[in-house]
């Protein structure tokens, strides 16, 4: 039951700590797909005396479900969520804005890490802890996407440094904006991530 609300916290794309969580529920789900074939093996081995029987053909074909899963676990495993003294920095300028928290864009050339996203309106501005983060890539890359979803001049901008991203955090809540093409502007992003 514990288990059940630990994944519960936080299982929704964009909410704080959602990477964390899903790291330890991909890397949980994987070992039991494995232990659930491992054990239709062993389970043939003891009974028939040899491998080849009924549970050994059932326990390969166990295995694709899950190395899949082992495939998700380890695209999670490599990468970071936002970290604490970050989220709680960011929280203090963020008032009134849709917040997204450990968001990962994949495209085929590249994966994008963002710790954080806010949007209001048409403005989507976020903040990498990522260093080597490919801005001109990543903004084509969102660009193309929220145009195939029907969302035309969506202001797309990442910080890597926390004081500016806060600042701009700052503007935004100023701005006088429709919200209306909040929720659809989300929506997308969230389809999008990882």
């Amino acid at each position: 039951m514990q288990l059940l609300r630990m994944f519960s916290t936080a299982k929704y794309k964009g909410k704080k700590g959602y990477l964390k969580t899903q790291k330890k529920y991909e890397i949980l789900r994987t070992f039991l797909y494995f232990g659930i074939s491992l054990s239709l093996f062993a389970a043939g081995l003891i009974t028939t005396k040899t491998r080849l029987n009924l549970l050994t053909v059932v326990a390969i074909l166990g295995c694709l479900p899950a190395s899949k899963s082992a495939v998700g676990m380890i695209m999670f495993l490599r990468f970071r969520g936002c970290s604490e003294e970050n989220a709680k920095e960011i929280e203090k300028h963020s008032e009134g804005l849709f917040c997204l928290y450990d968001m990962v864009f994949t495209s085929y050339q590249k994966n994008y890490n963002v710790a954080h996203l806010a949007v209001k309106g048409n403005t989507v501005c976020g903040y990498t802890q990522d260093g080597s983060f490919d801005e001109q890539s990543f903004y084509q890359h969102i660009d193309g996407m929220l145009k195939a979803d029907g969302l035309t001049n969506v202001s797309v901008k990442i910080f890597k440094d926390l004081s500016k991203y806060t600042s701009r955090l700052e503007q935004m809540g100023e701005l006088d904006t429709d919200q209306g093409n909040s929720q659809k502007v989300i929506d997308s992003l969230k389809n999008i991530a990882l």
